[in-house]
Order: structure tokens, then sequence, then C-alpha cells
């Protein structure tokens, strides 16, 4: 017979301040209901018909925007498990730039799921081995839903039909100025092989003012800002970069100098002079007409930049300097000189334009005169409040990162919730045919796709239970999985999106389905939290008045 050792009560195994919870209850359904709140929170936001979020961020700033990648980055989530669900999404907008909001409510959704079944009493290692196999049958049957492919050579019509969606799910009703700005911008940009297409080389400048029917397309790039001096206009131009400032340089060390008599003061500075002059009588020699400073421009300067007839523009940020350098095609220089031919740059029109009531500069290549393509595009855009332009920006960037996917992999599927709507089926009839406990987790995770179709019938205000019913039905016809939710209501809810053109990327769609497992996933694992005391000293204790008075 064994004797029974009793065990000590307060063993103290971690240091004070340390908080630690274990078990179903403490960490694991916790950590499930704090990403269900983030979820909820941000699924609100999906689709056309998406409510804004009107968010302040620590430094006071205004955010009045449906992108879940922004309403993520400016919240401070700081519960351990909810900020997985953020790595997640922050993945899927560095790898796709789009489905960022598909991840958060896709990954909510399945660990809501999950509740249910390990509240029955199942095991989550039963509930992770399902969501597992039905990842992995959900992938494998997105390959067989591609309906149609970008065609190639690219067009300005085929690239705004595929940028359309996405564009819609940030500014439902601008979504055809926007996408064929869009798309103009990238085709006027796009390398002979369409891989190698850079999303940088697509900025974006906002003016605020008129409306965004105004907004328009620039084949290179566009500041902000007038020139210096009084040259305001350059034609067929060779441009000179200079990543340092144009100014008399200043001595290291301070120095006194005694001055004698009048005529001492006067050849003072007259050294100085002559040794400006040279330089910039060596770049006007050297045949430059424009020139490019990336510091201050000095009096001095300015005062021989404006005699030999040399437009100046001041560029302060060093990544407009590099770009502004690939559409000139010039090299940076950090010294004051004369360029070399090569180093030297060329533009077809430098000039400072009006636009409302701000003075722009542009530099632009025409097509024809140089018979290169520019490598840099600008979209301008317009727009009554600055909230109302970030958004707008927000769209753009969106719809170039479909673009950069698309030349990749430019696989269409169904839009509009209808893939969704297709997997869940398909993987449902999947579990179905299952034996053992993960079957029950390969039909719930069947049932969490279909909270996109549900997701866009509730904002759009119809009955997600109505339209789900009818596109179930309407799915187990033969060819009807191309049905999606009509969030415009025409008829019964639902609409064939092959008809409408409504499509969405396949390379999005298969990252995002990966990437909402694998966040669900990491949650179901784990069974225990601890977390350390925060570091950092005492605290300074508030004083009520001012420190000063007695």
């Amino acid at each position: 017979m064994s004797l029974k050792v009793p065990k000590a009560n307060n063993v103290q195994l971690f240091k004070e301040g340390y908080t630690h919870r274990q078990g179903l209850e403490d960490a694991t359904l916790r950590n499930i209901q704090a990403v269900n709140e983030l979820s909820e929170s941000i699924r609100t936001s999906f689709g056309p018909n998406g409510r804004n979020k009107l968010l302040i961020n620590h430094l006071g700033r205004l955010f009045v925007t449906s992108d879940a990648a922004t309403i993520i980055r400016e919240l401070e989530v700081v519960h351990p498990a909810a900020k997985i669900l953020v790595m997640a999404s922050q993945a899927q907008e560095a790898e796709m730039g789009d489905a960022t909001n598909l991840v958060l409510i896709l990954a909510g959704e399945l660990l809501k799921r999950a509740e249910n079944l390990l509240v029955l009493g199942l095991h989550p290692s039963e509930v992770i081995q399902g969501y597992e196999l039905a990842s992995a049958k959900a992938l494998e049957e997105l390959e067989t839903l591609s309906v149609t492919e970008l065609p190639k050579p690219l067009s300005q019509a085929s690239l705004q039909g595929s940028l359309k969606p996405a564009i819609a799910s940030k500014q439902y009703g601008s979504e055809d100025l926007l996408s064929s700005l869009v798309a103009e911008a990238a085709l006027s940009i796009m390398p002979s092989n369409p891989a190698h297409f850079n999303v940088d080389n697509v900025r974006v400048v906002k003016i605020m003012g008129s409306g965004l029917h105004n907004s328009k397309v620039v084949h290179g790039m566009l500041f902000g800002r007038e020139t210096e001096g009084i040259v305001k206009k350059a034609l067929k131009a060779k441009v000179a970069v200079y990543t340092s400032g144009m100014d008399v340089s200043q001595t290291e060390t301070k120095g006194t100098v005694l001055l004698h008599n009048a005529d001492e003061m006067l050849n003072f500075t007259r050294g100085e002079e002559k040794h400006t002059e040279k330089i910039f009588k060596e770049i006007a020699d050297s045949g430059v007409k424009v020139v490019v400073a990336g510091g201050g421009v000095g009096e001095l300067a300015l005062h021989y930049l404006d005699r030999m007839g040399i437009a100046v523009i001041k560029v302060l940020s060093k990544f407009d300097l590099r770009r502004l350098c690939r559409v000139v095609n010039a090299t940076p220089l950090a010294r004051l000189g004369a360029p070399t031919p090569e180093e030297a740059g060329f533009v077809d029109v430098m000039e400072c334009i009006e636009i409302g009531g701000d003075r722009v500069t542009v530099f632009r290549q025409e097509e024809e005169g140089t018979g290169e393509k520019s490598r840099t595009a600008t979209i301008l855009l317009r727009g009554a409040t600055s909230n109302l332009l970030d958004d707008m920006e927000r769209a753009v960037d969106d719809g170039v990162n479909v673009i950069k996917a698309l030349v990749k992999d430019g696989r269409l599927v169904p839009g509009a919730g209808a893939t969704e709507l297709e997997l869940a089926k398909r993987v449902e009839a999947y579990g179905s045919g299952l034996k053992g406990l993960n079957q029950h987790a390969v039909k719930k995770f069947a049932t969490a796709l279909e909270i996109v179709p549900s997701t866009l019938a509730d904002n759009a205000g119809l009955d997600a239970t109505e339209v789900v019913s009818r596109l179930y039905a309407k799915h187990e016809k033969g060819s009807g999985s191309t049905w999606g939710v009509d969030i415009e209501n025409e008829t019964d809810g639902t609409f064939d999106t092959s008809t409408t053109q409504v499509y969405d990327s396949l390379s999005a769609k298969s990252w995002a389905i990966k990437l909402a497992t694998e966040a669900a996933v990491t949650v179901l694992r784990v069974d225990s939290i601890i977390m350390s005391k925060p570091a950092g000293g005492p605290k300074v204790p508030q004083q009520s008045g001012n420190w000063d008075e007695d």
C-alpha cells in the first residue's frame, strides 16, 4: 500500500507580480472571447456597405475608415491572443495588400465555432486536426473554382474590371472612376515583363478642393510645392539631382577675423562668392536646366541659379528624391558640381501649375518625346476633406496591390461571397464522409465560411439567413457556383457574379484562408497564459498643484 504524500499549498514558482492562467475556462475560452471581440468590431466594416470607424490614435490623429489594415494598425491591441490575429492580418497586408478584413472575421468565426465544440467536451487537439484537414480541402477545392483569368496582354478595360470589386469595398459608388485612374497609372509604368511590376512606382498626391471627378493621372512625378527661384518652366531639359543642400558651406570650428579697413571687408566675402559662382557656372555650362536639391537652397546660390536661368526645386524626402531619379533617369550626387553626361537626367516637361489654390511642380515624360515610358505615375486625387482623401488613397493602394497580385497569378474566382459559400458546401460534404471526432470540426469550418456571405448581407441591410439559404439552393444546381450576395437587392438579394463581372483574386483568397486557419489554430493550441510583471520602476507621485507653489 503506497503512502500518500501531502502537497504543499503555496509553492511559489514565479516571481511576485506574475499572472498565471491555465485550463479551458481560464485560458482557451478567455482567448476566444478576446478574439471574438476584435473580429466582431471589424466585421461591420466588411464589404462595400461596411460602416466606417472613427479612430483617434495616441498622437491625436483622426482616421475615418473602413479599411481593416488601417484600423488594426492604429488600434493598440494589448491582448496576447488578439495580437496573433492582428499579426496574421498584417501578414496578409504585406503579402497581398487586400483581404485583411477576411482574415480577421474568418479567424474570429472559426474560434467562435470551436468554442461550442470545446464546451461540448471535444479536446482542442481534435478541433485543431479537423480545422487543418478542412483548410487543406478548402484550398484544394479553391484551385478548381477559378472561372476566368486576367487576359494577356493587359488592357485598360480588363484591368479596370478586375480592380472594381476591391476598390468598391472601400469606396462604394466611386469605384468606376478610381479603378480607371489606377488602371491608367499602372499601365503607363507597366514593365515589359508584368511580373516585375513595382507598387512603389504608382504615387498618390492629395490636394483638397473640387471633387473626385477632377482627379487625374500624371505620367511622372508631382510635388506639392513650387520651384524656389523665378524659373518656373523648362522643356526638354537636362536635370541634375543633389542629395545635399545648396548653400555656402559653413566651417566646423568658429574663427575670429580681424578686418582693418573697408577694402578687406569687401574682399572677405568676394572670394566665397567667386567660388560659388564658379561651381554654378560649371553646372550651367554642362547644359543643366533643372536642379533638384535635397536640402535648403541659400540666397547666394539662388541668385546665381536665377541669373543663369536654371530652375531649382527643393525635395526634402530622400524616398521622393530616389523616385525622381527613376523618373528622370539621373544619379543622385552627394557633391556640388557639374554632373557627367551619365549622371545627368532628362525631363520632357518641368512646370509649375496651380491646382485649386495650391502651386505644384510637375516632372512629366511625354511618350512621344523620348520614346520611353515614364517609370513613375502619380495619381492626383481631389476631394472636399482630408479624411475623404486619405480614405481614397487607401482604396487606390488596395487597387495597386490587387494589380501586383494579378500580374503574378491572374486567376480570378467569383466574388460577392459566392466562392466562400461553394467552399462551405464542398467542405461540409467532405466532413460528412469522415470518421472520428474531427468530422465535427470540419463541419464547423464549413459553417464558419458562411460568415462572408452572411456579413455582406447583414451590412447591406438584408436578411442574412434568407439570403444564405437562397444561395445554397442556387449552388445546389449544377452551374450555380457563381451566385453571390446582391448588396443592391435588385431581385431577391442574390445575383450571378459571372454576368456582373464581380471577381476576386484567387491568390488573395488562398492566403486569407491559410492565415486565418493558422491564427485560429495557434490560439487553440494555447492552454495557459503566463504574464510577467510589466517592467519599469515606481510611478512618480502625481502632485495636485504646481510644483513651484509652496
